[in-house]
C-alpha cells in the first residue's frame, strides 16, 4: 500500500546533518519526497512510499542521527499523490 506522511521533527535537530542522513536512508528505502529546516529550529519532511518504508522513514526521524536529540514527532498522514521521483534536500 502507497502512503504519504508529512512530518515535523523537534529538539535538536539541525546542524546534525539530520537532512543528509534523511536523504541517504530514503534513497535505500526507495522513499520519495523532501527534507527541509525550518527557520524554528524544526526539520519538516514529506515521505511517499510503500507503507513499511515510510514507516521506516517514521522511526529514523524519532532517533535521528548521531548527535541528534529528537524531542518530538509530529506526522500528519496524508493521500498519497505520486507527487515526487526522488528524495532531495530542500532549501529555504
Amino acid at each position: 500500500m502507497m502512503v504519504r506522511a508529512h512530518v515535523w521533527v523537534s529538539g535538536f535537530v539541525q546542524g546534525v546533518f539530520f537532512r543528509y542522513e534523511a536523504r541517504t536512508e530514503a534513497t535505500r528505502l526507495r522513499v520519495n519526497g523532501w527534507v527541509k529546516n525550518l527557520r524554528d529550529g524544526r526539520v519538516e519532511a514529506v515521505f511517499e512510499g510503500e507503507k513499511e518504508d515510510v514507516e521506516k522513514m517514521i522511526e529514523f526521524c524519532k532517533r535521528g542521527p548521531p548527535g541528534a536529540e529528537v524531542s518530538g514527532v509530529d506526522i500528519k498522514w496524508e493521500e498519497w499523490k505520486s507527487e515526487y521521483k526522488d528524495f532531495r534536500v530542500v532549501y529555504y
